[in-house]
């Protein structure tokens, strides 16, 4: 059956008589006539009439607005509150990483300049119409999550924060330090043996001839009596160990806040892009990281590394060689093992603690490695502590090498079972499984993991299992891919396992720079009890990636008629030869 429809519309065209032709402040008399569509037709001002235009004097026509006072002047009581949480974290001990703790405070603590907008002239070769300049007595605001650092600090109506307890999240004081930060732990042998006994039991542990390196850390600190360390995997107390590319790299920031690409990217004959900002043009590039477009389209990750940086005690650095076991099918593993106590170590007093473990892997060209991070709980008789884990690992796989990646994060307990029931399906004397989660511990804690990897040389190649079956309240898992060259490849599994009344969110970013490149992703999330999961997976083309092959697969299973799942798959193309 076929159906058509049939509107009558009227237009009204204006025929304008006088007009401002200069700045920002264009106005027209205009004198009116009707026509059939009810449309308004702008038909610009007459030519005749330019010479009658009047400049407006800052000062005399209109008042010069204060910008500073209104820098501010949208934060609602959460999100001050979510400043001065955030504000807290910054206190205490500074970390063991030199001159780039400073570094990252200066960028955290220097609030963002507020700068009009400015169309540049046509002929510009930066020139694009995508502007929104405001007029000059509109006063200027920063970004939401920037009006008092130069970061974006998370807030619960962002876009990358949207399905996250934020709330809940700033609610907890984790200003606590670890005590000792810096410092080596020293173990008893029966120490040794008793938590060399409980990694086992929770399956964080390899021994020697099953692992190539172990490096072992239990509330950031690293333990040497548990490690085997040697060329491939040691400890950095400090930045005089390192060479001058881990420095460098070290101090880099996530979401394009270090403009500088890794490696510079061919785009033709001897003409390479190395600005992030840049990527694909004018018309088409993300722009400065601190707009509000950019940051719609970032994971929210680079004030948390920003405070890794300052905060760390300890970097756990692994260096594969050029061309290790390049011919070997199999491969023995890189084993990191951070293990968390009841009181994450911190002071007695303190209410809550922050830990900031780093991890960093370089494989060099033609290597082949596998690399394993486990993240564990280590029983204590301690009394137990708010723990906030803010993990940062960065990865940058070099020409011809090949890295395998396993992550593993089962810290924070387990959650209850059954919470998803209503009392009036308890059985008489049934203790509500709904309180017992509420009273359990770790639904205080909360646990953000950054994975930053960079494939910066030809035909590298990354391979990623991420799990997380933790019952930590909140969990949230950020992973970003940057494929810089042709040839690259990269490979993302995910799974993640919540319950209980927890909070998780998982976040993807699969940015495709150079030509011929590819990559698939499978994710995979199970949701029960009264749990919210969340999935948002971007995959990015830029102008120069032609000839891309990208694929993205999302499953989720619901295990309660209480529970709930968002999925968010966002791509964004600019090239026309492309697969996805």
């Amino acid at each position: 059956m076929k159906f058509s429809t049939f509107a009558v519309v009227s237009v009204t065209t204006f025929s304008p008589t006088s007009a401002f032709t200069q700045g920002w402040c264009n106005q027209a008399a205009v004198t009116s006539r009707s026509s059939p569509l009810h449309v308004s037709i702008g038909l610009g001002p007459d030519k005749e009439q330019n010479d009658d235009v009047k400049e407006l004097v800052p000062g005399v026509d209109y008042e010069v607005p204060d910008h500073e006072s209104y820098r501010t002047s949208r934060r609602s009581k959460l999100d001050e509150q979510c400043d001065k949480w955030f504000e807290s974290l910054m206190g205490g001990e500074d970390g063991v990483l030199g001159p780039l703790v400073e570094d990252a405070r200066s960028i955290l603590t220097t609030p963002v300049p507020l700068v009009n907008e400015e169309e540049l002239p046509r002929d510009h070769e930066e020139w694009t119409p995508y502007v929104s300049p405001k007029l000059p007595w509109t006063p200027l605001t920063p970004s939401f999550g920037l009006e008092q650092f130069g970061l974006p600090i998370p807030r619960r109506n962002a876009e990358t924060w949207r399905h996250f307890d934020v709330a809940g999240m700033v609610e907890q004081d984790y200003s606590g330090n670890t005590q000792d930060l810096g410092k080596d732990i020293e173990l008893s042998d029966d120490d040794v043996a008793s938590y060399q006994k409980k990694l086992e039991e929770q399956g964080g542990w390899l021994a020697d001839d099953m692992c190539q390196a172990r490096l072992v850390y239990i509330n950031g600190r690293f333990a040497p009596q548990l490690s085997k360390s040697n060329q491939l995997a040691m400890n950095l107390h400090d930045l005089d160990t390192a060479s001058d590319e881990v420095k460098e790299w070290l101090g880099r920031l996530t979401d394009g806040f270090s403009d500088q690409l890794v490696a510079p990217v061919p785009v033709g004959d001897n003409m390479y892009w190395d600005s992030y900002k840049k990527l694909s043009g004018p018309d088409h590039a993300i722009g400065e990281p601190t707009s509000q477009f950019a940051i719609n389209t970032q994971q929210g990750t680079a004030c948390f590394v920003a405070l890794n940086t300052m905060k760390t005690g300890a970097v756990a650095c692994v260096q594969v060689p050029k061309d290790h076991e390049s011919e070997s099918e199999t491969v023995l593993p890189i084993l990191v093992v951070n293990a968390v106590t009841k009181d994450a170590g911190g002071a007695s007093g303190s209410e809550g603690v922050a830990m900031h473990p780093r991890c960093i892997v370089v494989a060099e060209e033609n290597s082949k490695a596998s690399f394993v991070q486990s993240c564990v709980d280590l029983d204590s008789d301690a009394e137990y502590k708010p723990k906030m884990y803010n993990g940062v690992t960065q990865m940058f796989v070099k020409q011809g090498a090949k890295l395998t990646h396993s992550f593993l994060e089962e810290s924070g307990g387990r959650v209850v079972p059954g919470v998803e029931k209503g009392d009036d399906e308890l059985k008489e004397g049934e203790a509500s499984p709904r309180e017992l989660e509420a009273a359990r511990a770790e639904l205080k804690d909360t646990h953000l993991e950054t994975f930053d990897v960079h494939l910066l040389g030809d035909d590298a190649n990354y391979e990623g299992t991420l799990m997380s079956v933790g019952g930590s309240g909140r969990v949230r898992i950020a992973h970003s891919v940057s494929l810089l060259q042709p040839g690259t490849h990269a490979k993302i599994n995910g799974f993640s396992l919540c319950g209980g009344a927890q909070r998780s969110d998982c976040k993807t970013n699969i940015h495709h720079i150079a030509q011929g490149t590819s990559s698939e992703q499978m994710q995979k999330n199970m949701i029960g009890g009264r749990a919210t999961g969340a999935f948002r997976g971007r995959i990015r083309v830029e102008q120069s990636a032609q000839q891309t092959d990208s694929a993205q697969l999302s499953r989720t299973v619901l295990l309660s008629d209480k529970s709930r799942a968002w999925a968010v798959p966002s791509l964004e193309i600019i090239a026309d030869d492309v697969q996805c």
